[in-house]
């Protein structure tokens, strides 16, 4: 639903409708549906922290694109628990994948992921 603003001014002057009888400009494109919406907000709320951005560039800057989270936690400052917190919110959001081997944890960037977001942000974009 679209509410049309009336802007007063001090000579009361509103603005007028469209033509056209509708308010607002119509849809050009597929609007997000409530589940491809969720699942975009879960991810902006994963990369909605910075120290999980720079873990994600991190990550993906290592040699191959994985990393354990041994080398994770010198470069952020943080703690182990603390980073491995951020890595699970990042694994949940489908941005990171974790495998363990041994008592370590390494995690690497989910193929097409960051692709894929970034094609969603275009789309919204243009």
């Amino acid at each position: 639903m679209c509410v049309m603003a009336t802007t007063l001014t001090l000579t009361d002057v509103s603005r007028p409708a469209p033509e056209s009888g509708a308010c607002c400009a119509p849809l050009v494109r597929e609007a997000a549906d409530p589940q491809t919406a969720a699942d975009l907000a879960r991810v902006f709320k994963a990369l909605g922290d910075p120290t999980r951005v720079r873990l994600l560039s991190i990550v993906a800057a290592h040699d191959g694109g994985e990393a354990c989270v041994c080398d994770l936690t010198e470069p952020v400052g943080l703690s182990q628990p603390t980073v491995s917190h951020h890595l699970k919110l990042l694994v949940d959001a489908g941005l990171l994948a974790r495998e363990q081997r041994g008592k370590w944890a390494y995690y690497s960037v989910v193929p097409g992921a960051l692709n894929r977001l970034g094609a969603l942000l275009t789309e919204a974009a243009g």
